[in-house]
């Protein structure tokens, strides 16, 4: 199989040595490296290879979901702090031993495709404060870091500012394409366990956040239990689509990648959207 492999080089586990390794394991016909935000789009959509590996963080391998052409297997190779998606689908650390296609669905959030996870509430607001971070003094920000400013948002407290059609009023939202929500470190926080790859979207919207029922919410996520079944959190499981209004313009995130603020937002199951090399 010829492979196209698209490179960020400014990931956190990418170096030259690494690259070069791949395309000695693997039959790369070409070796594209991303120069800008949204280029790994660019560059998949134009993919010379039978197939498309990535290698990089989430940030990159989204951007390559959402330029993938019909029929190209993705391949994943764990470049980044996090690698969500590479770990949800237990990807090989040896690229090569990637040689089953694992059929998944995919999310969209408003057109935008994601992976794993989207929402609207204290996980965007997170990846936003990061991001302005990095930009402020460069440094690239861990999974760590991102639990922690969850942690302290939380405790600030959210009142419902959502109207999630078909469901009710809401503070939070949190869209899952599987169990693993994210990972801070190597504890995954799942917020809808029986979300899953193969089906579609599962929603959980706690209703409000205080510091004690945010402490509630901790102490399930870190079990594994995570939120559906608990009072004051609506829940909706493999759903087709769900629609948000908000009450005023709030940032959206999907994959950790800060899409900008909305008003609304449109979350969208793509079923069986696209083959996974896994091992």
């Amino acid at each position: 199989m010829n492979i196209t492999l698209i490179v960020n080089p400014f990931a956190s586990r990418v170096t030259e040595g690494r690259v070069r390794a791949l395309e000695s394991k693997l039959d790369v016909v070409e070796t594209l490296l991303t120069e800008r935000r949204g280029h790994a789009t660019e560059l998949a959509a134009a993919a010379a290879g039978d197939a498309v590996f990535v290698f990089g963080g989430d940030g990159v391998v989204n951007e390559a979901l959402n330029g993938l052409p019909r029929g190209k297997p993705l391949g994943i190779v764990p470049g980044g702090y996090t690698n969500v998606l590479a770990r949800s689908l237990d990807v090989p650390s040896d690229p090569t031993q990637a040689v089953r296609e694992r059929r998944i669905s995919l999310g969209r959030a408003n057109g935008r495709r994601f992976g794993f996870s989207a929402g609207i509430g204290v996980d965007s607001e997170a990846v936003r404060e990061l991001e302005t971070r990095r930009h402020s003094d460069g440094r690239r920000r861990s999974d760590v870091d991102y639990a922690g400013v969850v942690a302290r948002l939380l405790a600030r407290g959210y009142e419902s500012r959502l109207e999630i059609e078909g469901l009710g009023r809401a503070a939070l939202l949190f869209v899952s394409n599987d169990a693993v929500f994210t990972y801070a470190g190597p504890v995954p926080f799942r917020f809808a366990p029986d979300a899953r790859f193969e089906l579609g979207l599962d929603v959980v919207a706690p209703e409000r956040a205080t510091a004690v029922t945010s402490l509630r919410y901790a102490v399930r996520i870190l079990a594994g239990r995570g939120l559906v079944g608990l009072p004051g959190v609506l829940h909706a499981h493999d759903v087709d689509s769900i629609r948000v209004v908000c009450d005023r313009p709030l940032p959206l995130e999907a994959d950790g990648e800060d899409l900008g603020d909305v008003t609304e937002a449109l979350f969208e199951a793509e079923r069986d959207a696209i083959s996974v090399l896994v091992a």
